[in-house]
């Protein structure tokens, strides 16, 4: 771990996921709905290195304190270009003192997703040492479900995805965020974004992590995923309807029943929307979803 102090705060970097929950724990669980991107793959890591999977190189996790307690955390995790750090929310001066602490280690950053303002100010800050522009890829909500309001009925119910089913559910993952960023007015591809690969699918199906939802005549329209409880918040997502099946209720059925299966085990669920998707916010909104809080994933072009 290695520690900069900042005008009574402390940035804290830690190299292993164990070492980080060790640290930030309480402070996570303390609101495990907005902690729920960081805690889930902190647990999913800690997990895959238990069972001597390899873990990616640029993983980094912070911890921000002041004098007596955690007050912010983050990450760098993610395995897909340009790998942007996530961060929770945090004093306005951690994010300012992140951006400049990793401008001093020679760290490219070029893009930045989670909560703001934190993003925001670590992005300008880095582009006020570095040079480039901040531009907005996509306005994320997250939100918790209430109490849980169904759907009008369809035909069919859910099946659990399974290892024969990995080509599918790999094109439609492929499929899902190209498809969101056309529903959002953007370019397919605007949104940094790379599926899991084959193998991290497999370990999901086989967690019985992933969703059909089955016509009565047995055809498969519509795929959900959903993560494993962390601190006691399970996400959903992705949600995906193929284009020719869209309009029908499937998405809004799958999400309801599984939604309801994760109450019924003691858990809090949660789902992140577009916000320039207005199709998904009205599904969720209608489901009993509420909003918790506005994030965003940035870049910044050189």
């Amino acid at each position: 771990m290695s520690t900069i102090p900042v005008a009574g705060l402390r940035l804290q970097f830690c190299a292993d996921p164990g070492e980080f929950l060790a640290v930030a724990g309480d402070y996570l669980a303390a609101d495990p709905v907005v902690s729920t991107v960081v805690t889930t793959v902190a647990h999913r890591l800690l997990a895959q290195q238990a069972d001597e999977i390899a873990q990616p190189g640029r993983n980094w996790w912070l911890v921000v304190r002041n004098a007596s307690a955690v007050v912010g955390a983050g990450m760098r995790t993610a395995p897909f270009a340009p790998y942007p750090p996530f961060l929770l929310p945090m004093p306005d001066q951690a994010a300012v003192s992140l951006a400049r602490a990793l401008h001093e280690r020679g760290e490219e950053v070029l893009g930045l997703n989670g909560a703001l303002p934190a993003v925001d100010l670590c992005a300008a800050e880095l582009t006020r040492l570095g040079g480039g522009q901040v531009q907005v890829s996509q306005h994320t909500r997250l939100h918790e479900l209430g109490e849980l309001v169904w759907p009008a009925a369809v035909p069919g119910g859910l099946q659990a995805a399974t290892e024969d089913d990995v080509d599918l559910v790999m094109e439609w993952f492929g499929a899902f965020m190209g498809d969101a960023d056309e529903q959002a007015g953007r370019p397919r591809g605007a949104s940094a974004h790379e599926a899991p690969d084959r193998t991290e699918m497999l370990r999901r199906l086989r967690a019985g992590r992933l969703w059909f939802w089955i016509t009565e005549a047995g055809e498969r329209v519509h795929l959900t995923g959903v993560s494993p409880p962390s601190f006691g918040v399970a996400r959903v997502g992705p949600v995906y309807t193929p284009p020719a099946q869209r309009g029908r209720g499937w998405a809004s059925n799958a999400v309801a029943e599984i939604s309801r299966r994760i109450q019924a085990q003691g858990a809090r669920v949660c789902l992140f929307t577009d916000q320039a998707n207005p199709t998904s916010n009205k599904i969720y909104a209608a489901l009993g979803y509420q909003p918790v809080a506005d994030m965003a994933n940035l870049v910044i072009t050189r």
